[in-house]
């Protein structure tokens, strides 16, 4: 096999922090640092006492089991204030019928930590069809229902309840998608932000290390948690109108498609200053993501071009309408469409979720701010993502690398999945509408630097019982970004796209896996290292870029079996998926199979599709279907679309309206939404179309589709007309208006079962 050429000079492939902005190692550790590393972050009184402790200043709430590893979040915060000197205790997964078993670790000296764990909570008990499940793998021996339902606001009150005076931090990725106004697939309604509803004093959104350790060393210097308010990646409630500052200003973004004055409002959408009526399209539009050009429009404002907000004297902040033909970004709000607004109106929903994704690029993202009620929830742009030392750092710490041993030994299935798995990124610039990784994470690759890695890999291999020398993955959000980023500072800080590598990959995207490549080499050469897998899935559209990066995976990577997500066959969902279309899966299937074969290894490749994801109609399913018989697979497990908080793919479904081009009263982009129970299971039913007792659903509905041609017993005919015995005793489908998209008129079935 011919040597990867390796470049030496090194790429732009990590992020650097803007002046003034303090690396989170760099602050002076609190007084407690004489206290040391703790072998477990103490979960009791008596743990504490042990280390010497008489307090916690911070007590950490979590819906998980304590897990001491860096793929667990309350581990990776915990221990980052333990390295800060701060001294750090675990409640975990509490019963939180009362506020007693918050007073575990007594009265925190400077706050509250609260997250649901590494899941929604919602998300984590309850499956795509709202039915409970029957285990929880954060929970030892998989117990369910160790965790309330929105477990974040649960805890944060029983806090408050405990210690009234005591700050309520709350964050992590329950709160992070919650942190605005957003649609509720378990309620089916549209609920407020987490905050008023938390009685939180902060939240803290994305990768919060960094607000973290700085708001930890304030509070600890005697600052009020309601005085700070200049930390990226924060959100609090604040009086209605509130700025800043005097030299502050507001972006009004509460309409859509709104006649306004003759002078144009900044474009919240636009990347630079709107066009002026002669200047041509929004230089968004080149990315296939454009400007609105009428909205954001506010029609008082052509009475004057300053608008105070308040007369109470010269010391309050004023709102700006216009005034400024380029407003500083760095002190510039916009107001989004209120809760009450949204709640009731899909394009102002529609209208606000497009507006938060494009204010979401850390270069250039303004501050965010909407009414709930009688006060306003405030956003600060997202937080400067981690350097690689940074990163190493984290990742670094005095892990014990265990599940706590209070736990007894006992089987955590989260644990047994991750224990001899290195994550070695941050970050998707990938923009699947239907993922929350890129809203919570960043668009950003935060990267580790090699020898951290192969460092964690020692460690795993001399630490961790059980060890047989398979590393089950070294990988992260997606196996191979690794290392990538825009090949131009300047370029990355001013872009507005949401993906870089949908419709096409960006020009400016460093798609190079020569790193990766290296990195593969070097830690299945460690001693005592059998085989690296890669488990995370792969971004195959960027992987047939390199060649000799999927002979590598392939000849050295893969356990029989590799998982990719093409997600659909058909245009029309990817579309609204922002996925690549299956020219890049056809392409990585063929160097798979080329390079499994100069293996000498018998290796598949697993797909993964999403039935009922919204823009797609019966027929993008049947065709599926048909595509997944013609190839010979199977499925056994199958995933339908969870409407998640915040995520685009979300928006559509609850809107009908897609916020990925421009929305409007009259005009705009209207999908087909899949939301009714049984043509959910339809669309399921089509991707396990092999299963018996899919079979009646399936004959029915292709006989509502026109395509009974498909009922037979040949190799052209997907089910079978015969049913065996015991099977298939589920109720029939009955299509809607939304179903029929793209299928001839169905004619009437005297055997058409009514639902």
């Amino acid at each position: 096999m011919n040597a990867i050429p390796i470049s030496r000079k090194a790429p732009r492939d990590a992020p650097s922090l803007p002046p003034g902005v303090p690396a989170i190692t760099s602050y002076r550790k609190f007084w407690a640092k004489r206290f040391g590393t703790a072998p477990f972050l103490p979960m009791s009184r008596a743990e504490m006492e042990a280390l010497g402790w008489d307090s916690c200043d911070v007590v950490l709430v979590t819906g998980d089991a304590y897990i001491d590893h860096p793929s667990f979040g309350m581990a990776l915060v915990g221990r980052l204030l333990e390295a800060q000197g701060f001294r750090v205790g675990i409640i975990s997964q509490p019963d939180w019928k009362s506020a007693e078993a918050f007073k575990t670790l007594g009265k925190p000296n400077l706050f509250y930590g609260v997250t649901a764990g590494n899941m929604d909570s919602m998300v984590n008990r309850y499956t795509s069809d709202r039915k409970i499940r029957s285990d929880d793998a954060y929970t030892p021996h998989a117990a369910p229902d160790k965790r309330p339902d929105r477990a974040v606001v649960v805890y944060a009150q029983r806090c408050r309840e405990a210690y009234k005076n005591v700050p309520v931090v709350i964050g992590g990725i329950e709160a992070s998608l919650r942190r605005i106004a957003h649609y509720d697939y378990w309620s089916d309604t549209v609920r407020r932000s987490v905050l008023p509803d938390s009685k939180a004093d902060m939240l803290l959104y994305g990768n919060a290390e960094r607000a973290l350790v700085a708001l930890a060393h304030r509070l600890a210097a005697g600052e009020d948690i309601a005085t700070i308010r200049d930390l990226r990646g924060t959100a609090f409630m604040t009086p209605p109108g509130w700025l800043p500052g005097l030299d502050w200003a507001e972006l009004d973004s509460t309409q859509v498609d709104a006649p306004g004055p003759l002078i144009r409002h900044a474009d919240p959408y636009a990347m630079e200053n709107p066009p002026t009526p002669n200047e041509g399209t929004s230089p968004f539009e080149k990315g296939g993501m454009r400007g609105i050009s009428t909205a954001v429009h506010d029609a008082t404002a052509a009475k004057s071009p300053l608008t105070p907000l308040y007369k109470g004297g010269d010391t309050q902040p004023i709102r700006l309408h216009l005034q400024k033909e380029r407003l500083d970004r760095a002190r510039t709000a916009v107001r989004l469409p209120a809760y009450e607004q949204v709640k009731g109106d899909p394009v102002l929903y529609a209208h606000a979720s497009r507006t938060l994704h494009l204010e979401s690029n850390v270069g250039n993202a303004r501050a965010l701010v909407q009414t709930h009620g009688e006060r306003d929830v405030w956003l600060n742009p997202p937080p400067w993502p981690l350097t690689t030392p940074e990163m190493d750092f984290v990742y670094g710490l005095a892990y014990a690398r265990a599940p706590h041993p209070a736990y007894e030994g006992a089987k955590i299935p989260a644990w047994e999945m991750i224990r001899f798995s290195v994550n070695i990124m941050r970050g998707c610039f990938g923009g699947c509408t239907f993922c929350s990784i890129t809203e919570h994470e960043g668009r950003i690759i935060q990267s580790r630097s090699e020898e951290s890695i192969l460092h964690e890999i020692e460690e795993i291999r001399d630490k961790t019982p059980g060890f047989t020398g398979v590393v089950s993955d070294i990988g992260g959000p997606t196996a191979n970004m690794y290392r990538m980023a825009c090949k131009d500072a300047k370029i990355e800080s001013a872009c507005r796209r949401l993906s870089c590598v949908y419709p096409d990959i960006c020009e400016n995207l460093n798609t190079s896996h020569a790193p990766l490549v290296e990195l593969y080499r070097k830690a299945r050469a460690l001693p005592g290292i059998k085989k690296v897998l890669i488990g995370s899935g792969v971004r195959y559209d960027l992987a047939v870029k390199s060649p000799e990066y999927v002979r590598e995976l392939v000849s050295h990577h893969v356990g029989g079996y590799l998982k990719i997500a093409p997600e659909h066959t058909e245009e029309g969902p990817l579309a609204h998926m922002m996925k690549p279309g299956m020219g890049a899966y056809e392409r990585f299937k063929q160097m798979f199979d080329k390079f499994s074969k100069e293996a000498g290894k018998e290796q598949y490749l697993i797909p993964y599709f999403i039935a009922a994801h919204p823009g797609t109609t019966d027929k993008d399913m049947l065709n599926l279907a048909l595509w997944l018989k013609h190839n010979g697979f199977r499925l056994d497990q199958v995933q339908t679309f969870l409407p998640t908080p915040m995520a685009l793919a979300t928006t559509m479904y609850h809107t009908e309206r897609n916020p990925l081009r421009p929305l409007s009263r009259k005009k705009g982009e209207h999908v087909a939404t899949v939301t009714g129970a049984k043509q959910r299971r339809l669309h399921k039913a089509l991707l396990r179309y092999h299963d018996a007792e899919n079979w009646p659903l399936l004959r029915e509905a292709l006989k509502e589709m026109g395509r009974a041609d498909l009922i037979g017993n040949g190799k052209r005919h997907l089910v079978p007309d015969w049913q065996p015995a015991g099977t298939g005793q589920r109720a029939a489908y009955k299509p809607t208006a939304h179903a029929r998209a793209g299928a001839p008129k169905p004619k009437p079935s005297p055997s058409r079962r009514r639902g």
